[in-house]
């Protein structure tokens, strides 16, 4: 080969692109309606959506795969009328195949000039939906935080009188009623407790965040259950490697995701057919952007982290309460450990939702991008790569 053919410069291949597989990868229902709204595709999750296969989606109407007089009708005829894009935020979308109706965003409008055939891209609205139930939750957290500061003050002070007034008297009682003295000190010491729980919610201090490397927070969260509550479990690892750090608290993070991880293990039980199992995943979803109310700008939450276990799954009347205080499953339980992790999520300006059916429960946090103004510590220690490792 001359030398000037090696200096000669690669041209550039553009690559092509199959548009069906882009459009089976994209995670929103996406159809294609054409004349007599007859539809003409149907990506992946359109078939989710609408519970069908693309097949049989393609052998039938609009009309016939939701209900009679839906607004998506009357959107389509008037795309069909104007030429031009529709979009309709808040839809209600009801269907014989929905058990109830789904709100949802559409975007809809012509393929192209001369085409007979309009695209439909729908967008249920859980995202809204979660901004909505995390300030419900900061609300109920913030009532909590008002009775723990009266607790705390009316409360504390007395039970101490009384537990060492009880350990006073159980040195003159017989074995029978030291018994009771004894259920005096246990109980009040539970109380106590109980205070102390729910005075973590009256700590309105802001946080103190640096540059935190989540999937350290991971692992040690993981020791942690290991060595305890979950001995006994499965604990399987799906990490992407590539996940920048999180502005945060260490030690709350640690907090809020052992939380999480117990309350899994709670769930699965004692395990003795060997088969509990907890998925700890993370991932980078850079398209998250949320608007909420009180913020000047729209954030930005691509930082995933999921929880995930085998359990029998939450009730249905309990999800949508599942972060308020005091709401439980367990008969001994406070009704206080999700509730402090929405908060300290929410202190993060994160937001999680849980996502729940028979055998599977996922509780899902978003957390926002590492803060520019905080990165001073140095660069970020990325981990090695960690892909379903279980022990």
């Amino acid at each position: 080969m001359s030398k000037r053919a090696a200096e000669r410069p690669i041209p550039f291949r553009k690559p092509v692109v199959e548009y069906d597989m882009l459009l089976a990868a994209l995670p929103h229902p996406i159809l294609v309606i054409g004349d007599d709204n007859h539809i003409v595709y149907g990506n992946a999750a359109a078939e989710a959506f609408l519970s069908t296969s693309a097949p049989m989606m393609t052998r039938m109407r609009l009309d016939d795969v939701i209900a009679f007089g839906c607004p998506l009708l009357a959107l389509v005829d008037q795309v069909r009328e104007s030429g031009s894009t529709v979009n309709e935020y808040g839809v209600e979308m009801a269907s014989p195949r929905f058990a109830n109706p789904k709100l949802v965003d559409v975007y809809a409008g012509p393929m192209g000039e001369g085409v007979p055939l309009i695209v439909i891209m729908l967008q249920q609205r859980t995202m809204a939906q979660m901004i909505e139930r995390q300030l419900t939750h900061r609300a109920a957290a913030r009532s909590v935080s008002g009775m723990a500061a009266v607790l705390a003050h009316e409360i504390k002070n007395p039970l101490s009188g009384i537990k060492g007034a009880a350990q006073l008297l159980e040195q003159n009682l017989s074995d029978e009623d030291r018994a009771l003295s004894q259920l005096i000190c246990s109980e009040t010491e539970r109380i106590r407790n109980l205070v102390n729980r729910m005075e973590v919610f009256g700590d309105e201090r802001p946080l103190t965040k640096e540059p935190v490397n989540i999937h350290d927070v991971l692992n040690h969260v993981r020791k942690l259950s290991e060595t305890g509550f979950a001995r006994n479990i499965r604990i399987v690892e799906d990490y992407d490697p590539s996940l920048p750090p999180v502005p945060g608290n260490r030690d709350k993070l640690v907090q809020a995701f052992l939380n999480l991880v117990k309350n899994a293990a709670e769930a699965i039980g004692d395990n003795k057919d060997g088969q509990g199992r907890i998925v700890m995943q993370t991932s980078f979803r850079p398209g998250v952007r949320l608007s909420v109310p009180g913020a000047d700008q729209r954030i930005t939450l691509p930082l995933m982290i999921q929880i995930e276990d085998n359990g029998p799954g939450v009730p249905d009347h309990l999800r949508p309460h599942l972060f308020d205080p005091f709401v439980t499953t367990k008969h001994n339980g406070t009704g206080l450990g999700l509730a402090l992790v929405a908060k300290i999520i929410g202190d993060h300006g994160g937001i999680i939702e849980c996502d729940s059916e028979a055998n599977k429960t996922v509780f899902r946090v978003l957390l926002p991008l590492q803060d520019r103004t905080i990165s001073k510590t140095g660069p970020f220690r990325r981990p090695v790569p960690v892909n379903d490792r279980s022990r």
